[in-house]
C-alpha cells in the first residue's frame, strides 16, 4: 500500500487555509495534519505531527514564510524536514528568492486551478522542486537586478561549478531554463533515464536538496545569465 502524504498548510487567511485543507483532505493518498494560522504557528505544529509537505503562505502575520522556512529546514537534525511548497499571491514576491536559498522547494500562485494544487503537493512530496515558468522568469529577472560581489561564497560556489563535466554543467543550464527531465533528454537527445543520472550527480556535487535550489545556483555561478 502507498503511503499516504501528510500536509500542513499555514496562511493567515483562514478562508484559504480552509479551503485548500478540505480540497487536498479530499484527495486519495493525502491527509491534512494541521492548520496553521502563522508561521510560528507552523513551526510548532510541524514539529509536532511531522508532515511530509508544509504549504507555506509568504506573507504571514508573528513570524513570515521566509523565516519560518529557514527554522523549520535549517533546524531539523536527526530529524527529516518536510518539503516546503511556498504559496504567493504574485508571480514574485520579494521572498521568493530567499527562500529558495532557504531551501524551499517550489512556488504556487494561490489563484492556481485546485488540480495544480493537488499536483504540487504530490510533486515536492515525492522530492522533485515545482517551479511555474511565471515564477522562474521572474525570479531570474529579480536575480539579474541583485548586485553581485566577488565575495567567499561566490568563489566557494565558482569552484563547486567546475567540478561539474561539460554534460552536467549543459543539464544544469537547461534545468535553471525551467526544462523537465523529458525537455531536457529531447533537447540533449539522450534517454530519460541518463538525464536522471546526471541530475542526481548534479545535486550531489554541489551539495544541493533539490531542483529549486538547482536554479538558483545556476545564476549564482555565473553558469547562465538572463538573457539567455
Amino acid at each position: 500500500m502507498t503511503e499516504r502524504i501528510s500536509c500542513l498548510i499555514a496562511d493567515d487567511q483562514a478562508m484559504v487555509r480552509e479551503g485548500f485543507g478540505a480540497l487536498l483532505a479530499a484527495q486519495p493518498g493525502i491527509t491534512v495534519a494541521a492548520l496553521a494560522a502563522d508561521g510560528a504557528e507552523a513551526v510548532t505544529l510541524a514539529r509536532r505531527t511531522r508532515p511530509d509537505v508544509v504549504l507555506m503562505d509568504v506573507r504571514m502575520p508573528v513570524l513570515d514564510g521566509l523565516a519560518a522556512t529557514r527554522e523549520l529546514l535549517q533546524a531539523g537534525r536527526g530529524e527529516p524536514a518536510p518539503r516546503v511548497l511556498m504559496l504567493t499571491t504574485f508571480d514574485l514576491d520579494e521572498y521568493v528568492y530567499e527562500a529558495l536559498r532557504a531551501g524551499a522547494s517550489g512556488f504556487l500562485l494561490k489563484d492556481a486551478p485546485a488540480a495544480e494544487l493537488v499536483h504540487a503537493v504530490r510533486v515536492v512530496a515525492a522530492g522533485d522542486a515545482l517551479l511555474a515558468p511565471s515564477v522562474t522568469r521572474r525570479l531570474i529577472e529579480d536575480f539579474a537586478s541583485r548586485p553581485r560581489p566577488q565575495s567567499q561564497r561566490q568563489q566557494d560556489i565558482q569552484a563547486a561549478a567546475a567540478r561539474l563535466t561539460p554534460r552536467e554543467a549543459e543539464v544544469l543550464t537547461l534545468i535553471a531554463r525551467g526544462m523537465s527531465n523529458a525537455e531536457i533528454s529531447a533537447s540533449l537527445v539522450i534517454a530519460e533515464q541518463t538525464t536522471k543520472t546526471h541530475v542526481g550527480r548534479i545535486l550531489m556535487k554541489l551539495g544541493l536538496r533539490d531542483r529549486a535550489q538547482a536554479v538558483v545556483f545556476a545564476y549564482e555561478s555565473g553558469l547562465v545569465t538572463p538573457g539567455e
